[in-house]
């Protein structure tokens, strides 16, 4: 069996892939960063880097804390694999560290100009693995992920489903955009074809389902997932946008700000990992939100 280092095991992604690679091929063992980084032994094949500092949305956090666990720990994780006999490293960046607002598809040619702590220091990192010599036989992989859901999220997805479990009207239908979405199975998926195959070159590889969803698509099928209808409202895009320059003014809830994180696009393809694979990815977008939603109603 290969031996797999986890970081972060105990996290969202660590619990979905800890399940996922438990099998006769794989020997996970889950590790804590908060007593500094282990040592390596020649019991691992690779290592997986999943912990980190996660974007704060109360911002409560400080600049320090970011730097202190996106990157350093980070490089002392990778320095240890640089001395250690595991062949492969595979870290856990994110499509933020290189655009808050891509204008268009954002793929691995896109210069990284992050405008966050966050974005920051996951490219520092990224920079510091992509600019270490490696000896013969290693390899590193830095996956960029969208919006990560699946079994045991308690993100914005979690946070729509419950708004549409109480029965109230999406106000926000006129709104098209187009957003990328990644399920965990997906993602669980595409680590455990590179640890155990030998031709995925080492690189930077954005990761996200096959195809976007708008706001209000995503609301379907949650209301789907429900066995409801969806109750979407069209009101027209100048009047939200009246309204949102009022919570501006007024701090209402309803702000320009927030209005763009709710109807913006955000687009990444997933073209370089998928071709880098040669295999199609086990869900669509749409069979992914349906599964994560069917788990948040046996949660409740």
């Amino acid at each position: 069996m290969s031996g797999v280092l986890i970081t972060g095991a105990t996290g969202f992604v660590g619990q979905n892939l800890s399940r996922y690679l438990s099998s006769d091929t794989f020997d996970i063992t889950p590790v804590s960063l908060r007593a500094g980084v282990p040592h390596v032994s020649k019991a691992y094949e690779a290592i997986v880097h999943l912990a980190g500092k996660a974007h704060d949305l109360k911002n409560v956090s400080t600049p320090e804390d970011y730097y202190r666990i996106n990157y350093e720990l980070t490089r002392e994780l990778f320095k240890a694999f640089v001395e250690s006999e595991a062949k492969k490293f595979i870290f856990i960046s994110s499509v933020k560290a290189v655009a808050d607002t891509p204008e268009g598809p954002l793929d691995e040619e896109h210069f990284p100009d992050p405008k966050t702590d966050y974005g920051k220091s996951k490219l520092m990192a990224e920079e510091y693995i992509r600019s270490t010599a490696l000896p013969s036989g290693k390899s590193f992989y830095i996956l960029r992920p969208c919006m990560i859901h699946g079994p045991g999220n308690r993100g914005n997805l979690n946070l729509l489903y419950n708004f549409v479990s109480r029965r109230l009207p999406y106000p926000l239908a006129a709104f098209r955009n187009q957003r990328s979405f990644l399920s965990v199975e997906n993602l669980c998926f595409i680590i455990s074809e590179i640890l155990q195959r030998a031709d995925i070159s080492s690189g930077v590889y954005n990761v996200a389902d096959d195809e976007p969803l708008s706001t209000a698509e995503v609301v379907s099928l949650l209301s789907e997932s429900l066995n409801m209808r969806p109750r979407l409202l069209n009101i027209p895009q100048g009047w939200i946008n009246t309204a949102a320059r009022i919570g501006d003014t007024l701090r209402l809830p309803l702000t320009t700000e927030r209005l763009t994180k709710l109807t913006g696009n955000y687009l990444v393809s997933n073209r370089k990992i998928l071709l880098a694979i040669g295999k199609d990815l086990p869900l669509t977008a749409r069979e992914g939100i349906l599964k994560t939603a069917k788990s948040f109603k046996v949660d409740g």
